[in-house]
């Protein structure tokens, strides 16, 4: 609410929305261009680095339902602030331990709590979006307002991520680890100042316990029980858990592509690459959606090409060829995710949108979670083409399932608009 107690526009809403993801993607990114380089230089072989992000992934795995319940209980702005406060602790526990050199052990503990802090993200900061643009009255296309969010978080993803190579370049590679966790900080007190919960009332009431059970149960009931749901959410393992290893591979793929190891900003041209994408592909997702009568057939043609832009990266050898096939990669994974995330959103009741969207991400996470050490230890073998090549073939196991939710011929899957229609009124 404002102060004079009106709801504000959705114009307004969007506004605070794309505050969040730009905050939160700039934190991010300073990152993610040395993340890999940065686990390296602390002493840690491949096997252990991408054994360490899958341990981040663990414990997204293990946190995500119980923060989504969170989310959906004591509400979605109570769920941001936690994680915001609990990534900007752990942050900094990492830049701690790069300087400690500390052993495998500390790096896997540390990353289930960073894992943690995501958690308390994932789902609720989607779910707080639609249900505050359905209690303001929007009824625009979502795939727009979730097609700007990547126009805005691939503006913030390509300044942060360049401008963390380029501190590591001038400083050293913790520094990157120290201006994000200040980022955080920043966007803690920013989220405490704008963000409200409209549209969505916390079950504060029914106590912990309880309101979980039946949080849980309902979310079961439109989740997994419901077939469009069902098989969307299977092909999550396969996309989001592949797509996270092969963000942080191609770092030392471009390097040894390029040929200097220690060529931070060649390193963090890969996220700027990919931020750049994720800005085209925002914001020609839409126009994209608007060509198919359905919303499966744009998450179809998404999966079809990024499997064959991954098998390709597994032989190309030439540098600027894999630039491009890298820029190929990140338009395609744009444009399925406002998409994606629309159709998922569309057949979800409000009161368990953030706990569904919730699974959907811990989905992808235990695909992480088993793919990244595999991947990581067949880069060790067989170098990061072959790693890639195994990439593309585990991410074409979604696409049956996109075809199984298709079939399904659930009414979200022709929807355009927000729509507060009970998606347990549906017919499976």
């Amino acid at each position: 609410m404002t102060a004079s107690g009106a709801l504000p526009s959705p114009r307004r809403v969007q506004g605070t929305y794309y505050v969040l993801v730009l905050g939160n993607t700039l934190a991010a990114s300073f990152i993610w261009g040395i993340n890999t380089l940065f686990l390296l230089d602390a002493g840690l072989t491949n096997l252990e680095a991408f054994a360490a992000n899958a341990f981040y992934t663990v414990g997204v795995l293990v946190f995500e339902i119980p923060t989504g319940v969170v989310a959906d209980t004591l509400g979605r702005r109570a769920s941001y602030l936690l994680g915001t406060a609990t990534l900007a602790a752990t942050t900094t526990l990492y830049w701690l331990m790069w300087l400690w050199q500390a052993p495998f052990w500390a790096w896997a503990a540390v990353s289930v709590l960073l894992g943690l802090g995501f958690t308390f993200f994932t789902g609720a900061v989607d779910a707080w979006l639609v249900d505050a643009l359905e209690a303001t009255g929007y009824r625009g296309s979502l795939e727009a307002v979730f097609g700007r969010s990547l126009v805005v978080s691939g503006a913030a993803m390509l300044a942060g991520s360049v401008l963390g190579g380029v501190i590591a370049q001038l400083t050293d590679l913790g520094v990157p680890f120290l201006v994000r966790a200040g980022v955080l900080v920043v966007m803690l007190a920013v989220a405490a100042l704008l963000m409200r919960d409209l549209g969505f009332a916390p079950e504060r009431g029914a106590g912990p316990v309880r309101a979980t059970r039946a949080v849980l149960v309902a979310s079961w009931r439109h989740g997994l029980a419901r077939a469009p749901v069902r098989w969307l959410l299977l092909a999550s393992p396969f996309t989001a858990g592949v797509g996270f290893y092969v963000f942080y591979a191609l770092q030392p793929h471009l390097l040894d592509l390029w040929g200097d190891p220690e060529a931070y900003s060649i390193a963090g041209l890969a996220a700027a690459l990919l931020s750049g994408a994720a800005m085209l592909g925002g914001a020609i997702a839409p126009l994209v959606r608007r060509l198919f009568a359905r919303r499966t057939s744009t998450i179809l043609l998404a999966a079809v090409t990024s499997t064959g832009v991954l098998l390709a990266l597994g032989v190309v050898q030439d540098f600027w060829i894999a630039v491009a096939l890298v820029a190929v990669w990140g338009v395609m994974t744009a444009i399925d995710d406002p998409v994606h995330r629309a159709y998922l959103n569309d057949m979800i009741p409000s009161k368990q949108r953030a706990t569904v969207l919730s699974f959907d991400s811990l989905l992808g996470s235990a695909g992480s979670s088993a793919f990244q050490p595999l991947l990581g230890r067949s880069a060790d073998l067989g170098g990061y083409g072959f790693s890639l090549l195994l990439s593309g073939a585990l991410s074409a196991v979604a696409v049956p399932f996109v075809l199984l939710s298709r079939a399904q011929r659930s009414p979200a899957d022709a929807a355009e608009g927000v729509t507060d229609e009970d998606p347990g009124t549906r017919s499976p």
